[in-house]
């Protein structure tokens, strides 16, 4: 049976009420700024800082990474002035539970199945597993490279990699057995990692050769190395896997990679030393932090326009948005 069209007006209204109208609403940014101990939290429907988290201003002024817990509601932060990883109650803003982690921790990323949590310490050149429900730690893995900065879990969440700054590398890390199997040369300095969705082809930024490689996981090697602009940094591959987006930390831009054609063809210009970005999750909007520009550009896919530059916070280190 249809309803009236005023039935579903009053429907929709008391759904926006009680909250159970999520779906509906635009999903949220969350910037993690390092100087200033507080993560920016954009509504990407309306392009604004809608809110300020802190921890209740617990957190110190040296925050990295940040990972989305599935369900939306737990932030997990790496505070390094504190030499921690603080899971945070978005709704209410304070700390749920923290862990201490050893110095210079960088990244921390969210397993497939959200159960688990890996985080780089890039200081003392190994991996804390960690669970995500307790924030305890299950394993401590030493990487075989140096300097291990950003992790990303394989999509079937059998295995970790870690891109090594000092050693140009990635280690293989069998997530079972808690232990690296294996090193894959990259081209120079590699930071940002991203898999193209349905694949087994991670892409990886090089700083120092000013490139994206692309790994190919069942072959444990590099097939490809695209060029980009000057030090690419982040990286993040589109919902549908056509597209590869690199921030060039150097050039003030976005490359645009064609997976299929295997180069980029085009560059956005953005801010100052771009870093880790973020798309939606319909891939229509790509969020960039830059860390030199205190904001983060929008910018349109589809036209490969910047719409627009948010201010946020001092120096923020990258973006993720709930799917």
């Amino acid at each position: 049976m249809r309803l009236p069209r005023r039935w579903c007006a009053m429907l929709a209204s008391a759904a926006v009420a009680l909250g159970g109208a999520s779906a509906l609403a635009a999903p949220l940014a969350y910037v993690p700024n390092q100087r200033s101990g507080s993560i920016s939290v954009i509504d990407t429907g309306k392009d604004e800082v809608v809110r300020t988290l802190n921890a209740q201003g617990r957190f110190g002024k040296r925050l990295q990474q940040v990972a989305l817990d599935p369900s939306g509601k737990t932030l997990f932060v790496i505070d390094a002035a504190h030499n921690q990883l603080v899971a945070l109650d978005i709704a209410s803003d304070t700390v749920r539970s923290s862990v201490p982690i050893e110095e210079d921790a960088e990244g921390v990323t969210v397993s497939p199945d959200g159960r688990s949590l890996a985080v780089c310490v890039e200081g003392s050149q190994h991996i804390l597993l960690v669970d995500a429900a307790t924030l305890k730690v299950r394993a401590d893995v030493p990487t075989r490279g140096r300097n291990p900065e950003h992790c990303v879990f394989s999509p079937d969440g059998k295995w970790l990699l870690t891109s090594n700054e000092a050693s140009s590398d990635l280690d293989l890390i069998d997530v079972a057995a808690a232990r690296s199997v294996a090193l894959i040369k990259t081209s120079g300095h590699p930071r940002g990692m991203a898999f193209v969705p349905g694949t087994q082809r991670l892409y990886v930024a090089q700083e120092t050769a000013n490139a994206v490689d692309v790994i190919d996981l069942a072959a444990r090697s590099k097939v490809a190395s695209i060029a980009t602009g000057l030090r690419t940094a982040g990286l993040t591959a589109s919902p549908d896997g056509t597209y590869v987006y690199a921030s060039n930390g150097g050039a003030g831009t976005i490359s645009v990679i064609d997976v299929a054609k295997g180069a980029s063809i085009a560059e956005i210009k953005v801010g100052e030393r771009p870093w880790n970005p973020a798309l939606t999750p319909d891939g229509r909007k790509l969020y960039v932090a830059n860390g030199r520009s205190n904001s983060v550009s929008v910018i349109d896919t589809a036209t490969r326009t910047r719409l627009k530059d948010i201010a946020v916070g001092e120096m923020p280190w990258g973006v993720i948005i709930a799917k």
